[in-house]
């Protein structure tokens, strides 16, 4: 359902509300280690981002990626249409470029009702709540 880049943007978002604070900002290389993505492509999906006010970053010595406290309650629904767009929820499954309210394709009354459903749980769901139960279950990112 979401891209390659989307789910790599959640996982460096729920690294980060682990492992950053304004004190303590991680570097991209760290990040890409710790979750097995390529570096250079983190990188820009970081600064996507940053660029969306949903992460924030510093330069210089001490500098790098981290999220305050605003960015962490930042729903699930923020990133991912920060990152894979609004109409990630809204395109036709098939892929149909016609289909609509007004002229559905065979899934679409289905698909409309499990998608509003999808996005009004992860509007719910931020990345501080999300990133505390990662913590406690000890899940890998």
């Amino acid at each position: 359902m979401f891209s390659k880049t989307c789910k790599y943007a959640i996982r460096a978002m729920l690294y980060l509300a682990i492992h950053s604070d304004e004190e303590h900002k991680c570097g991209v290389e760290e990040i890409a280690t710790e979750l097995n993505v390529p570096k250079d492509f983190l990188a820009k999906i970081l600064q996507q981002l940053t660029r969306h006010h949903l992460a924030a970053s510093t330069k210089g010595r001490n500098g790098g990626f981290y999220l305050n406290e605003a960015n962490k309650d930042a729903s699930l629904l923020l990133v991912i249409e920060a990152i894979d767009g609004p109409e990630t929820f809204t395109s036709c499954i098939l892929g149909l470029p016609s289909c609509s309210n007004e002229t559905p394709c065979t899934f679409h009354p289905q698909a409309v009702e499990c998608r509003n459903s999808i996005v009004q749980i992860l509007k719910k769901e931020s990345i501080r709540d999300t990133s505390k139960r990662i913590s406690l279950n000890n899940f890998k990112l």
